[in-house]
């Protein structure tokens, strides 16, 4: 290969590399997550960095006492950045496949909310195995 044929290849790979950033950040700012509770009395919605956006409280809000209501909001909250975070998980791997970029990627999820498949003490205790005899 001449130097010619190896400057456009190089060339071609820079155009294609810059072309799927473009997309995939295109993607990724129309990113967004929404949870509802197990009840239906809570829903919101967060951006893509996990900022919440929309906030709505049905009429069974107000059978809850203010401490459960505060926590069923903070609870559907992580679930919808758990779900904007898996969102970015995917377009980025879409675009830019396993590797060092997609873990850095991972990192900085919103709120650092870890992808599934990443479990550890704390979904243990949450969502404890079934267990049988």
């Amino acid at each position: 290969m001449d130097t010619e044929q190896w400057l456009a290849q190089y060339e071609k790979r820079i155009t294609d590399v810059a072309t799927r950033a473009k997309e995939a950040g295109a993607r990724l700012r129309e990113v967004g997550g929404t949870a509802t509770s197990p009840r239906g009395e809570v829903e919101v919605k967060v951006d893509a960095a996990g900022g919440l956006e929309d906030l709505t409280l049905t009429p069974a809000a107000r059978t809850l006492e203010a401490d459960e209501l505060a926590q069923l909001i903070l609870d559907t909250t992580r679930q919808a950045r758990r779900a904007v975070s898996a969102r970015i998980a995917g377009i980025s791997t879409s675009y830019f496949g396993e590797g060092p970029a997609l873990e850095v990627i991972k990192q900085h999820l919103p709120g650092g909310v870890r992808v599934a498949g990443n479990p550890d003490d704390d979904d243990y205790f949450a969502n404890p195995p079934e267990i049988t005899r």
